[in-house]
Protein backbone atom coordinates (compact mmCIF):
# COMPACT_ATOMS: atom_id res chain seq x y z
CA UNK A 1 0.00 0.00 0.00
CA UNK A 2 1.37 3.56 -1.24
CA UNK A 3 -1.42 6.02 0.88
CA UNK A 4 -0.55 6.97 4.24
CA UNK A 5 -2.89 9.35 6.35
CA UNK A 6 -2.18 12.65 7.44
CA UNK A 7 -3.16 14.65 10.39
CA UNK A 8 -4.11 18.46 9.80
CA UNK A 9 -5.15 20.63 12.51
CA UNK A 10 -6.57 24.04 11.67
CA UNK A 11 -5.52 26.60 14.20
CA UNK A 12 -5.17 30.17 15.02
CA UNK A 13 -1.75 31.31 14.22
CA UNK A 14 -0.12 32.71 17.43
CA UNK A 15 1.50 31.56 20.94
CA UNK A 16 0.90 27.90 22.50
CA UNK A 17 -0.68 26.58 19.24
CA UNK A 18 1.83 24.03 18.98
CA UNK A 19 2.65 23.61 22.47
CA UNK A 20 -0.99 22.50 22.36
CA UNK A 21 -1.10 20.22 19.94
CA UNK A 22 2.74 18.53 20.41
CA UNK A 23 1.49 18.54 24.27
CA UNK A 24 -1.46 16.33 23.58
CA UNK A 25 1.08 13.72 21.28
CA UNK A 26 3.97 13.75 24.00
CA UNK A 27 0.81 12.55 26.60
CA UNK A 28 -0.37 9.53 24.63
CA UNK A 29 3.34 8.73 23.25
CA UNK A 30 2.93 9.54 20.03
CA UNK A 31 5.53 10.44 17.93
CA UNK A 32 6.23 12.87 15.52
CA UNK A 33 7.97 11.57 12.11
CA UNK A 34 7.21 14.41 9.98
CA UNK A 35 5.72 17.96 10.36
CA UNK A 36 5.02 21.20 7.97
CA UNK A 37 3.23 24.77 9.47
CA UNK A 38 2.35 27.12 7.08
CA UNK A 39 0.09 30.11 7.95
CA UNK A 40 -1.64 33.28 6.12
CA UNK A 41 -3.64 35.98 7.60
CA UNK A 42 -3.78 34.77 11.36
CA UNK A 43 -4.46 31.15 10.91
CA UNK A 44 -2.55 27.99 9.95
CA UNK A 45 -2.01 24.51 9.19
CA UNK A 46 -0.24 22.01 10.73
CA UNK A 47 0.05 18.78 9.08
CA UNK A 48 1.42 15.73 10.65
CA UNK A 49 2.76 11.77 9.81
CA UNK A 50 2.63 10.16 13.26
CA UNK A 51 3.39 6.54 14.50
CA UNK A 52 -0.02 6.00 15.51
CA UNK A 53 -2.55 8.05 13.60
CA UNK A 54 -5.66 6.89 14.97
CA UNK A 55 -5.00 7.54 18.52
CA UNK A 56 -3.55 10.77 17.24
CA UNK A 57 -6.65 12.23 15.65
CA UNK A 58 -8.75 11.00 18.29
CA UNK A 59 -6.83 12.64 21.21
CA UNK A 60 -6.27 16.21 19.22
CA UNK A 61 -9.80 15.96 18.60
CA UNK A 62 -11.13 15.47 21.81
CA UNK A 63 -8.76 18.21 23.07
CA UNK A 64 -11.11 20.66 21.24
CA UNK A 65 -8.74 21.29 18.10
CA UNK A 66 -9.88 21.60 13.91
CA UNK A 67 -9.02 17.77 12.73
CA UNK A 68 -9.19 16.72 9.26
CA UNK A 69 -7.57 12.92 8.27
CA UNK A 70 -5.98 12.80 4.56
CA UNK A 71 -4.40 10.44 2.40
CA UNK A 72 -1.18 11.32 0.91
CA UNK A 73 1.44 9.38 -1.01
CA UNK A 74 5.18 8.90 0.37
CA UNK A 75 7.01 8.40 -2.22
CA UNK A 76 10.59 7.04 -1.53
CA UNK A 77 13.47 8.39 -3.25
CA UNK A 78 17.32 8.61 -2.49
CA UNK A 79 18.61 11.55 -0.21
CA UNK A 80 20.51 13.31 -3.21
CA UNK A 81 19.88 16.39 -5.90
CA UNK A 82 17.60 15.86 -8.30
CA UNK A 83 14.87 13.42 -6.52
CA UNK A 84 12.11 15.56 -6.14
CA UNK A 85 13.04 17.14 -9.65
CA UNK A 86 12.45 13.79 -11.23
CA UNK A 87 8.83 12.97 -9.57
CA UNK A 88 7.92 16.48 -10.36
CA UNK A 89 8.41 15.65 -14.06
CA UNK A 90 6.21 12.66 -13.55
CA UNK A 91 3.73 14.64 -12.38
CA UNK A 92 3.62 17.75 -14.97
CA UNK A 93 4.12 14.97 -17.81
CA UNK A 94 0.97 13.50 -16.67
CA UNK A 95 -1.18 16.65 -15.83
CA UNK A 96 -1.06 15.95 -12.18
CA UNK A 97 -1.06 18.92 -9.72
CA UNK A 98 0.89 18.63 -6.27
CA UNK A 99 -1.31 20.21 -4.18
CA UNK A 100 1.07 20.05 -1.30
CA UNK A 101 4.64 18.26 -0.57
CA UNK A 102 7.15 17.75 1.96
CA UNK A 103 9.81 15.92 2.60
CA UNK A 104 10.52 13.47 5.18
CA UNK A 105 13.94 11.82 5.81
CA UNK A 106 15.29 8.68 7.80
CA UNK A 107 17.80 8.88 10.21
CA UNK A 108 19.70 7.32 8.34
CA UNK A 109 19.95 10.02 5.47
CA UNK A 110 19.62 6.72 3.14
CA UNK A 111 16.07 6.86 2.54
CA UNK A 112 13.71 9.97 2.27
CA UNK A 113 9.91 10.29 1.60
CA UNK A 114 8.40 13.19 -0.45
CA UNK A 115 4.62 13.28 1.09
CA UNK A 116 2.06 14.61 -1.81
CA UNK A 117 -1.11 15.24 -1.76
CA UNK A 118 -2.88 14.96 -5.14
CA UNK A 119 -6.67 15.04 -5.95
CA UNK A 120 -6.24 11.34 -7.65
CA UNK A 121 -4.05 9.12 -5.57
CA UNK A 122 -4.48 5.81 -7.45
CA UNK A 123 -3.34 7.50 -10.72
CA UNK A 124 -0.41 8.71 -9.50
CA UNK A 125 0.67 5.72 -7.81
CA UNK A 126 0.00 4.04 -10.98
CA UNK A 127 2.26 6.52 -12.96
CA UNK A 128 5.11 6.56 -10.40
CA UNK A 129 4.98 3.04 -10.42
CA UNK A 130 5.81 2.48 -13.90
CA UNK A 131 8.83 4.60 -13.34
CA UNK A 132 9.87 1.81 -10.93
CA UNK A 133 9.44 4.42 -7.88
CA UNK A 134 8.35 3.28 -4.53
CA UNK A 135 6.21 3.84 -1.39
CA UNK A 136 6.06 3.81 2.59
CA UNK A 137 3.53 2.15 3.67
CA UNK A 138 1.70 3.27 7.12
Amino acid sequence: MAKIREIAVFAENKPGKIEKITGVLAREGINILAITIASTNGFGIIKLIVDKTELAYQKLKESGLTVSLNEVLAIAMKDRPGQIHDIALVFSKNGINMENAYVLVEETRKQAYLIVQVKDIERAKKLLEKENLKFYDE
